[in-house]
């Protein structure tokens, strides 16, 4: 009896969050998870693709950029599963959840690359920051941290990539 009784609440969570906070923390993460795939691909796209003058700072630049979003996925993802709900996944999936536009097609010039990333992590840094309330109001200090994480580095990243656009 006492197997029967663990396999109907193994899939319960009891972790001290509402399921409808536990649900709407997961959605502002798949939004935040899809802007991060996003901004992400955009970046490996423009290390592939940047030219001219500027090409081996950047194409260095962007390859740790776009180094760092891809280890950052992950944990979105995981955060997602913990609190019960399925991470998206797909290209549609991020393309519906996602607030930044895909990699143009054609790739612009440099310095437009890096306009184009400043937005994107700006984009990112707002979606992160606006799943703060639902995760305070919770009590859910891994998500908060998480954020607080993913903030630092895409406030960083704007600034850094703003420089390079000053004259």
């Amino acid at each position: 009896m006492k197997a029967t009784a663990t396999s109907r609440t193994a899939g319960k969570i009891n972790i001290g969050i509402s399921p409808a906070d536990r649900k709407a923390i997961a959605s502002g993460l798949s939004h935040l998870l899809a802007d991060t795939y996003t901004l992400y691909l955009t970046t490996h796209n423009f290390h592939w693709n940047v030219t001219g003058p500027m090409f081996s700072t950047l194409h260095q630049m962007f390859m740790t950029q776009y180094t760092e979003l891809w280890n950052s996925v992950d944990p979105i993802a995981e955060r997602i599963r913990s609190l019960g709900h399925r991470a998206p996944g797909s290209y549609s999936q991020f393309g519906a959840l996602a607030s930044i536009p895909e990699a143009p097609a054609m790739p612009p010039r440099a310095l437009e690359m890096v306009r184009i990333l400043v937005a994107g992590h700006e984009a990112v840094a707002r979606t992160a920051r606006g799943i703060f309330p639902v995760a305070d109001e919770a009590h859910d200090e891994p998500t908060a941290d998480l954020l607080t994480q993913r903030l630092a580095v895409h406030e960083q990243t704007a600034w850094m990539l703003r420089s390079l656009l000053e004259k």
